[in-house]
């Protein structure tokens, strides 16, 4: 079949839109590659076998196409979605996050990532301050680090008593079982990395000037105490690993391959079917023979640097 020569212009324009809505993954993906090169040429280090990057990014949209339609789905039926993402610093939550939030929409999709708690919230039963974030009917809600941030990050660096540790212990396999039953839809994801592979990212980012921001003082200091951490983790795995609410845990060395098996697990727990949209229809639009556009003033335009 031949295209009318006049219809090409248009065919070309529609392809260079599409384009163009890919190019927030390949500024990503090309901002990572620049990352690696800081280091890259460090005699200690290997390179690593990695999916190919046109199978990733054949993978990743098509997973998207899908988060789409789950996003439609829980829309549709009312669902309230929540997703817990933890591990240690540098593992690469916000990085699945950013690929599961990047087609969605923000008003059904949305992310909680809370501050340290202020005085107030101190005084607060713990899971207070959480439970103002959770979703109402056709929402879903990603929260990067959560209410485990008292058996990790709080009980390690002495944020809070031993009486307070255990009582957590005691009150979350209840509050997770309460939201289940309340009809949430409760995922538990721990992203899993190396001591080897936090060092080198930590080291990617403190040669990194637009990436240095990333490293607080409770980062570096979490360096120091790896095994304090991998110790608070163990315990709360163990402890909050319930058949309501189950951890999974996602090997996150390889950061493509951990984004792909997170979507894709995240995806199989949630069962969703097409949700049929009535066809929209473009209106002509009005034109009033007495309107007449008023110039914008030159002093007012944003000048055309590039």
């Amino acid at each position: 079949m031949t295209t009318p020569a006049d219809s090409r212009p248009n065919l070309d324009r529609i392809r260079q839109e599409i384009a163009d809505g890919y190019d927030e993954e390949l500024e990503l993906e090309l901002e990572e590659a620049r990352l690696d090169r800081i280091l890259g040429d460090a005699p200690e280090l290997e390179e690593r076998d990695t999916i190919d990057r046109k199978i990733y990014f054949r993978e990743l949209f098509r997973l998207q196409h899908e988060l789409v339609e789950l996003q439609d789905w829980i829309q549709h039926q009312k669902l309230r979605v929540v997703v817990l993402f933890e591990g240690r610093d540098s593992a690469g939550k916000g990085g699945v996050i950013k690929r599961i939030t990047q087609r969605l929409n923000p008003r059904i999709c949305r992310v909680a990532a809370l501050p340290a708690p202020n005085e107030r919230e101190r005084t607060q039963w713990y899971f207070q301050r959480y439970v103002s974030h959770l979703p109402a009917g056709g929402e879903m809600v990603l929260f990067d680090r959560s209410w485990y941030n008292r058996a990790g990050v709080e009980h390690v660096m002495g944020f809070c008593s031993d009486a307070e540790y255990e009582e957590f212990f005691r009150s979350v396999p209840e509050f997770e079982r309460m939201l289940v039953r309340s009809g949430i839809i409760l995922l538990k994801y721990w992203f899993s990395i190396t001591d080897e592979e936090q060092e080198f990212r930590f080291n990617m980012r403190i040669q990194d000037p637009l990436k240095q921001w990333k490293l607080s003082p409770m980062d570096v200091e979490s360096r120091r105490r790896w095994e304090d951490y991998t110790r608070a983790k163990e315990v709360m795995l163990e402890r909050t690993h319930i058949a309501e609410a189950p951890w999974w845990v996602v090997e996150a060395v390889d950061k493509k391959r951990a984004r792909l098996n997170c979507i894709s697990h995240l995806l199989n727990q949630i069962p969703y079917g097409q949700v049929e949209h009535p066809p929209v229809i473009l209106p002509d639009r009005e034109r009033h023979e007495d309107y007449v556009r008023h110039p914008v003033p030159s002093e007012m335009y944003v000048p055309k640097t590039y």
